[in-house]
């Protein structure tokens, strides 16, 4: 059992994530992150991500994030459109088809359900 923790989000030591070429609609975004919790089935995971500016499409887990700096736009397919910054806390459902425009280095703490 993982013990109680705290963690300073914007100083947390991210690792670089590799990005489908695929999922890269425009620039050069770069992505990094660092899981900080998982259940022991792996249904749950808790952390922290990362992504420079750029444009990226993603499909998106069940998740609830809240941006702790940057600024993104992220256009759910057939859905809202969200414009997200510092303090804004977001819900993506499982199978969202989402386009991610970062408009500034965009760091988010999250929680997703698989």
């Amino acid at each position: 059992m993982t013990p109680s923790f705290a963690l300073h989000i914007p100083d947390a030591d991210l690792v670089p994530e590799p990005l489908d070429p695929g999922q890269i609609v425009s620039g050069a975004p770069e992505v990094s992150g660092k899981v900080v919790w998982e259940s022991p089935d792996g249904r749950q995971v808790r952390g922290i991500w990362q992504i420079t500016p750029g444009v990226v499409t993603d499909t998106e887990a069940d998740e609830l994030f809240v941006v702790i700096s940057g600024s993104a736009t992220v256009e759910v397919e057939g859905g809202a459109t969200l414009r997200v910054g510092p303090g804004d806390m977001a819900v993506l459902r499982a199978g969202d088809r989402t386009t991610w425009t970062v408009h500034e280095t965009l760091r988010k703490a999250y929680a997703i359900n698989l």
